[in-house]
């Protein structure tokens, strides 16, 4: 029995095609929503939805960049043609740039805000009329923007993330304030260290990953390149 039911929802999930946003992908079309998940490369689109459909999901994908205007409004151009009007939007891509902050590129700093804090204004901005109507299609207008740990503590080496990812919090709380009189409901989820393609790197720094696991209790890291537990805050 499902927890909940989401059928004949439409949601929309950028970077839905690996790590976390995969996983969202794969928890809303287990409910029943019919997904529609983007991310700039098509092979990674492709073994996604063949994921996604053999576990049963009414899941499609766009190739997109999310940091483009222009494809992100083809994004949501091509869910309503394909699907119909969205009804939840999970604002899931985000990309990591490190360096110390004394030395930190601009082009860098550029990419990561635009792609972590900016694309989540446009993407909600893009979304808001279908999320608006949603109550008249028997449903309500959801938006689930993904933040980190790191929107509230800072790091000696993320400082374009954890800016990203700390405007996403405030961000988050404008439109909830803004929106709960059209009917729209928005939060934000905070996921402490999960294992990922985008954080697989820091398997080959040790100091970094002491660091890291030192936030838990549960477990002590043995220094292998396996993380001792899936989830550390």
């Amino acid at each position: 029995m499902s927890a909940f039911d989401l059928s004949e929802r439409v949601a929309v999930v950028t970077g839905g095609n690996a790590g976390i946003g995969l996983g969202i992908a794969h928890g809303l079309g287990e409910a029943g929503a019919r997904v529609m998940i983007c991310g700039r490369r098509d092979a990674a689109n492709d073994v996604a939805i063949e994921a996604l459909r053999s576990a049963g999901c009414d899941a499609h994908s766009i190739a997109i960049d999310v940091t483009d205007n222009d494809q992100l409004s083809a994004l949501f151009a091509h869910t309503k043609e394909t699907l119909g009007p969205v009804d939840i939007l999970v604002n899931n891509a985000g990309i990591f740039r490190g360096g110390d902050p004394e030395a930190f590129e601009s082009s860098d700093w550029e990419v990561v805000l635009d792609t972590n804090l900016s694309q989540v204004v446009y993407a909600s901005q893009l979304a808001f009329e279908d999320l608006a109507s949603s109550s008249n299609r028997g449903g309500q207008g959801k938006v689930i923007n993904i933040g980190s740990m790191y929107s509230l503590f800072g790091g000696p080496s993320s400082i374009a993330y954890a800016a990203s990812k700390g405007d996403v919090v405030q961000l988050n709380k404008s439109l909830a304030t803004a929106w709960a009189q059209h009917g729209i409901n928005v939060n934000a989820i905070l996921p402490g260290w999960i294992e990922t393609d985008m954080t697989a790197p820091i398997n080959d720094q040790p100091d970094m990953m002491q660091q890291i696991v030192s936030r838990t209790h549960l477990e002590e890291w043995d220094g292998s390149t396996k993380w001792p537990v899936r989830q550390c805050f």
